[in-house]
């Protein structure tokens, strides 16, 4: 509720309760009023943005831990008692930024909240195409489809007629490196969750193949099965038992982008891996990689995939839930595989 002279809102807040370890619970997240100044402070370089859509990502999971050098690498990890924080798109309520002005629509790092207020950096992003949907510049526009983009053309360089398989193949990332595959002349398979998103993965993104690997006794027979002369690109979005069929299963000089592990990420004593001599007697290139590095791409990579989005040659599917009350069991969802596409959270149409 606003106060005289409409200066102060009420703005709820989605926080950390305390670090998180295993499978995280609605009651690690917080739901909490706060109340924010609608005025930028006369100095300060900050923006104040009412957020329209928040993403969840699986990465999310790894910040909610405590600290450690190894994770700290990726991202600076969340504060208990403090907003989590992710990629949103935002609306500009008031800046005091000389590169921003109210109503401008941007894409970037928020405090998960109604409002959030943000001193711009090299995350954030003014949206400049608006004939798209807003809501992907959580997914297909924004970070995961940068993510896609640079694991899969600029680590993997791919060739036409290569064989690529992608695991958590429906989700944010997956659904476009497989795209990506096709659009290069590639024979793709995927491997999801469940018979709804293994039908997505073939009826809905041109996939040539795809299996539930949960419904798959056997991963490697399943790969075998799949590619019966190996397979030149892994896109690894999962880890743990697939990661150990997929090197058996590799042709000679393959290339494996590692963009995440999430079988790993609520582990205490994370699964250790057995086949890794493949990688010498394979000559297996494996990178791993955070998308961050290659934000300077982001240009380049709009220009690649607005004319494919235009044409209707590359297909996206969300899983909207609207209301910020309701982020915290859609975030937590992914690592239950509840969602179907791309997670993310309407917080405001406008």
């Amino acid at each position: 509720m606003a106060t005289s002279g409409n200066a102060t809102v009420a703005n709820k807040q989605v926080i950390l309760r305390d670090y998180v370890t295993g499978f995280p619970k609605e009651s690690d997240l917080i739901f909490t009023d706060s109340t924010i100044d609608l005025k930028i402070p006369e100095g300060s370089k900050t923006v104040l943005v009412k957020n329209l859509y928040l993403s969840c990502d699986p990465y999310m999971r790894i910040r909610m831990g405590k600290p450690d050098p190894g994770t700290a690498a990726l991202a600076p990890h969340y504060i208990p008692g403090e907003p989590i924080y992710g990629f949103s798109v935002s609306k500009v309520i008031d800046s005091g930024h000389p590169d921003y002005k109210k109503g401008d629509l941007l894409w970037g790092l928020v405090g998960w909240g109604e409002y959030s207020l943000i001193t711009p950096d090299f995350s954030h992003y003014k949206i400049q195409h608006t004939d798209v949907p807003l809501s992907y510049y959580t997914g297909l526009l924004g970070m995961p489809g940068m993510t896609a983009y640079a694991g899969f053309y600029e680590i993997c360089s791919p060739k036409k007629g290569e064989t690529v398989f992608v695991s958590a193949a429906s989700g944010a990332v997956g659904q476009l490196v497989g795209q990506f595959a096709k659009i290069m002349g590639c024979y793709v398979v995927g491997s999801a969750g469940s018979n709804e998103k293994v039908d997505l993965l073939k009826n809905k993104f041109g996939f040539d193949d795809a299996f539930n690997y949960k419904a798959e006794p056997d991963l490697n027979a399943a790969l075998k099965r799949c590619f019966p002369e190996g397979i030149d690109i892994y896109f690894e979005n999962v880890g743990g038992k697939m990661l150990d069929a997929v090197l058996l299963n590799m042709k000679l000089h393959g290339r494996i982008a590692v963009c995440g592990m999430i079988s790993q990420y609520n582990l205490e004593d994370q699964e250790g891996v057995h086949n890794l001599a493949n990688v010498i007697y394979k000559r297996i290139r494996i990178k791993g990689f955070v998308v961050s590095d290659y934000f300077d791409k982001h240009l380049k990579f709009l220009d690649f995939v607005l004319p494919y989005i235009r044409e209707g040659k590359i297909t996206y599917v969300e899983d909207v839930v609207e209301g910020l009350e309701n982020g915290p069991s859609a975030l937590l969802g992914l690592f239950h595989g509840k969602n179907v596409g791309k997670q993310l959270i309407a917080v405001a149409r406008e």
